[in-house]
Formats: C-alpha cells, structure tokens, sequence
C-alpha cells in the first residue's frame, strides 16, 4: 500500500489529461482500480461538459478508514450542480453519474463560496 495519504493535483480540466490521471490515480493507489479510475473519469468529465474545457479544477483521492477510497473533483462554479439522470436506451448522454452512483457507495456535492466539490467514496476493491 502506498504511504502517501492522499494524492492532490490541479489541473485544467482537458480531454487529453483524463488518460494521464486516470494512470497517475492507478500508481497512487498501487492496485487495480477501475471504479476508481471510473468515477474520476466520470467527475472530471462532467466539469469539461458543464463547465468548459480548462476549467481548473483540484482532484483528490485519499485512502480512508475501512479500505475506503474517497475520489473529490472541485471546481470554482458553485451553481452548476450534478443532477443524477436515468438515462434511456436511446439517450447519448446522462449515464456518467448513474455510473458513479452504481459503483459508488455514497456521493455528494459540498458547496461554497470559492466553487462546489462533488465527492465519492468506494469501497476495497
């Protein structure tokens, strides 16, 4: 197990970087992790189409008590909210946070004045 506590980066919330975090999160946790990986896929994704391509955002992902992983994406805009959509067969779109929410143990949004941070937790793999 790695002994870092937590990995912290900010970045650009860009297409081309979601392959680099989705290896830099895999070496973090030094174990397979693909709901992981998923859910900050998922996370960073829903910024890019929001929000806009480079909107600086700040991606944790911490190691907590009970094997749990904790995965929190923040961004500066405290009014553009997730919503969980149940998407249709025919829809190209709406499935990201259905997929986080099907993986995830539980997740959430934390606003403030300074953006909103939505969060995940995930259990041992």
């Amino acid at each position: 197990m790695n002994a870092s506590p937590q990995l912290e980066l900010y970045l650009p919330a860009l297409p081309k970087s979601v392959p680099d975090l989705r290896r830099t999160v895999r070496q973090y946790l030094d174990a397979p992790c693909a709901d992981v990986q998923l859910c900050v896929t998922e996370l960073v994704g829903n910024v890019i189409r929001h929000l806009g391509e480079g909107t600086p955002v700040r991606v944790r992902v911490v190691r907590a008590d009970g094997g749990r992983t904790r995965v929190e994406v923040a961004d500066p805009d405290p009014r553009v909210l997730p919503v969980l959509l149940r998407a249709t067969g025919d829809d190209e779109s709406g499935r990201g946070l259905a997929l986080l929410d099907a993986v995830a143990l539980r997740w959430g949004v934390e606003q403030g004045a300074a953006g909103k941070t939505v969060w995940c937790e995930l259990g041992e793999a």
